[in-house]
């Protein structure tokens, strides 16, 4: 059979990939415009398919030009890195090609979530708890603040909402876009979801959510859903769960925690007092295809209370797929999905394999990567820490021996790196000051890997600076 084939030379390539993924000394990036990559690459479909070897060339191309990932040199992204276990389990559930809405069709996918969610909540300190997989940390943001609603108005499920009675929520003012997006879509507005001041370090200020609130409601306003951002995507900054939990506890507001970036934090016994409060939530946005390094997409969201995510859903008169023969959950119930891809499979798959002691190993690695990054930034005369490492994220400068516009060589060597393939590194602003921003998201990095990525900043930035 010619797919058999095919899929034979497929497996060749994969086994060589793993490879080069392990090789820094191979590029993260063949770096091509959009011109050039149509150059290389015939994107036209057309009308009469391609031969056996064609096919297996464009596998070829596609790989070879695409962003390596799993590169330890790629510190660019808040996820990286290539996670084998979980990588055969995508696989396999590609294989499967099932989805989750019902038992009858998903037994295994269906029983493997179930205890996924279970294992999370024990985590997170929800005795009672409940959760689903969803598309992504904003889609868990957006079904959090869509329950906050429902409990704090729950005819809105059915008469809509009434914007007479002006919900406002409230973030850090470095929180992810998301929850304005959700606000957005859930009919709320953007504009009322308020941004809170934060400290220097990227904090929110407790005191300044109650000023906030306080002054919403002698507006008239309608508190009823506060986020707390744990790692914000600069900085890596972790909110104040426990204070802010008591504010929210006075006011009766619906607490959650967007973990989507920092999370997995959690399973550190060494650093979770990072995310201290968090039983104290109502809900917690987790994203394993981030710090657990599972491929994407793998996300979920936790709910203290079990029946939360099926009040959401308005009457189910669907007897052509929830038959409700047995005593068995059918997930489809509690998410906004009908048809939604298994992804829980992949992190069970990833979590056997490493067990719990080895992913807690993982976590504690990323920190420890960050604090050895941090430390070699503060010893070199010509970089410059540009604010305390809270976590996983380390913001920095080079500093050149000409005056310059810094903010603008910082952006030229960042944009020189990236190029020449040799590693791939983020930047953001700190207020106007330009950071290059390192993430230790992969978690098979060692020191080596990080020595070499100075070794690199610091090379490209010499050939800039004379």
């Amino acid at each position: 059979m010619k797919e058999i084939e095919i899929l034979s030379g497929a497996f060749e390539k994969i086994k060589a990939y793993i490879t080069d993924n392990q090789n820094n000394s191979k590029p993260v990036v063949q770096f091509r415009s959009p011109a050039q990559l149509k150059e290389v690459i015939n994107f036209t479909v057309g009308e009469k398919g391609v031969s056996e070897n064609e096919f297996l060339e464009l596998l070829d191309k596609y790989l070879e030009y695409s962003v390596k990932t799993g590169n330890k040199q790629f510190l660019n992204q808040l996820y990286s890195g290539f996670n084998f276990p979980a990588f055969i389990g995508e696989v396999f559930t590609v294989l499967a090609n099932t989805s989750m809405y019902t038992y009858e069709v998903a037994p295994v996918a269906t029983t493997i979530e179930t205890e996924m969610i279970s294992l999370m909540n024990s985590y997170a300190g929800y005795s009672d708890g409940d959760g689903i997989f969803v598309s992504g940390g904003s889609n868990a943001n957006l079904v959090a603040m869509f329950s906050a609603r429902n409990r704090i108005l729950p005819e809105s499920r059915f008469e809509g909402y009434d914007r007479n009675q002006k919900l406002v929520a409230f973030v850090n003012e470095q929180a992810h876009y998301s929850f304005e997006t959700a606000a957005n879509v859930l009919g709320i507005g953007a504009k009322n979801v308020i941004k809170v001041k934060s400290d220097k370090k990227g904090k929110l200020i407790p005191a300044e959510l109650e000023l906030e609130i306080t002054n919403a409601i002698k507006r008239g306003e309608k508190p009823f859903f506060v986020a707390a951002t744990c790692a914000t995507t600069l900085l890596g900054a972790y909110d104040p769960i426990d204070e802010m939990a008591e504010i929210c506890k006075k006011y009766n507001i619906w607490l959650h925690a967007d973990g989507s970036f920092g999370g997995s934090i959690i399973l550190s016994e060494k650093h979770r007092h990072l995310m201290k409060g968090i039983e104290q939530t109502d809900s917690f946005a987790w994203n394993p295809h981030k710090l657990m390094n599972i491929p994407l997409i793998c996300s979920a969201l936790l709910v203290k209370k079990r029946g939360t995510l099926q009040h959401n859903i308005t009457d189910i008169n669907t007897d052509y797929i929830f038959h409700d023969i047995d005593t068995i959950e059918d997930l489809g119930k509690k998410s906004i999905q009908c048809g939604r891809k298994v992804d829980a499979v992949k992190l069970w798959f990833a979590w056997k394999y490493f067990g719990l002691e080895g992913y807690q190993k993982r976590i504690d690695n990323l920190i420890d990567m960050a604090t050895y990054a941090e430390k070699i930034i503060n010893e070199q005369s010509k970089l410059e820490l540009l604010s305390e490492r809270q976590s996983f994220a380390v913001c920095f400068r080079y500093v050149p021996d000409k005056e310059s516009d810094l903010n603008k060589f910082n952006l030229e060597l960042r944009e020189s790196l990236r190029k020449s393939g040799k590693s791939i590194v983020n930047y953001g602003y700190i207020g106007k000051t330009l950071a290059i921003r390192l993430i230790t998201a992969n978690g098979e990095l060692q020191k080596s890997d990080i020595d070499l990525f100075f070794s690199n900043v610091l090379s490209e930035a010499k050939k800039l600076d004379n």
